[in-house]
């Protein structure tokens, strides 16, 4: 049977996601596919690599270093987030990625990026973890807009793989899982608002208008894909992994202390999840050793 992972995206909430994969680790499980959008697809990253408590680490551990976060990154490089640290130096030197070990996984990857030409989104496997290229396509999926400047590959345009697939559940069943565990990280209360400051997308966006529409429109296509999910779920498809209760940090937290209890809640939550769906996971085949 093959199972499936799919991770929405968060901005610094998706330490959440972080904790919820490490708890599957612990317990040795391998999934045969993960797609993730935005956050989460380099969370996703280190759990296909299976190197354990690397996505808590890479989250909280430089979120201090001014080229991790910081306004001036954002004049400098008109990104907020520093990409060149993110994707670089620390996947090379502070705390290297095991690309071996991610190609040689039974985990396939999947990446959602948004091309803003066509308002398309499109998906790319391992080959998104290049570093010759500084994996700009992971550079491309956590551009968020406004907060990160267009990313070119190849002469497409893309931004934020959340915009144009924010929970990429579909995608999964169409790659052939039977089943999927979804990890949000958001509760499973919340549903997204009407975007607010529209005239500035169009302001800012205005060589784009299928991005504008994308981005006016965001909250419908989001609250559209819980309910997909609530029906995946009621045919015994689907299980979701949310916090409890709202997540007290936003996507720009830099708080050490809350995000690290952010990541524990999700390392409890995935270690409860684990025990209770038992049979769903078909544990016995999806060992990693």
């Amino acid at each position: 049977m093959k199972i499936g992972l799919v991770l929405e995206g968060g901005g610094m909430r998706g330490v959440y996601t972080a904790g919820v994969l490490d708890a599957l680790i612990n317990k040795n499980y391998c999934a045969d596919y993960l797609i993730g959008v935005s956050a989460g697809c380099t969370n996703g990253a280190s759990y296909v690599s299976w190197q354990k408590e690397r996505g808590m680490r890479t989250n909280i551990n430089y979120i201090d270093d001014k080229r991790y976060l910081s306004f001036s990154s954002y004049l400098k490089t008109g990104s907020l987030f520093g990409m060149d640290f993110l994707f670089y130096d620390i996947p090379e030197r502070l705390d290297p990625f095991d690309y071996e070990s991610c190609f040689k996984s039974k985990c396939d990857y999947r990446v959602g990026v948004t091309n803003i030409e066509t308002g398309e989104e499109e998906y790319y496997g391992k080959e998104a973890l290049r570093k010759e290229e500084r994996n700009i396509i992971l550079r491309a999926s956590v551009s968020l807009p406004i907060a990160s400047p267009i990313v070119e590959i190849n002469g497409k345009k893309y931004l934020d793989g959340g915009i144009g697939d924010p929970i990429p559940i579909k995608k999964a069943f169409a790659d052939g899982c039977e089943k999927v565990i979804v990890i949000l990280t958001r509760d499973r209360s919340y549903r997204k608002e009407s975007t607010r400051g529209k005239i500035f997308f169009k302001m800012i966006y205005k060589k784009y208008p299928k991005l504008v529409k994308l981005l006016c429109n965001r909250h419908k296509r989001y609250n559209a894909v819980l309910e997909y999910i609530k029906e995946m779920e009621n045919k015994g498809k689907a299980f979701v992994v949310a916090p409890e209760k709202p997540i007290e940090i936003d996507k720009f937290e830099k708080n050490k202390d809350k995000l690290y209890e952010v990541y524990k809640l999700g390392l409890n939550d995935g270690t409860k999840i684990f025990e209770k769906y038992k049979e769903f996971l078909d544990v016995e085949n999806h060992k990693k050793i």
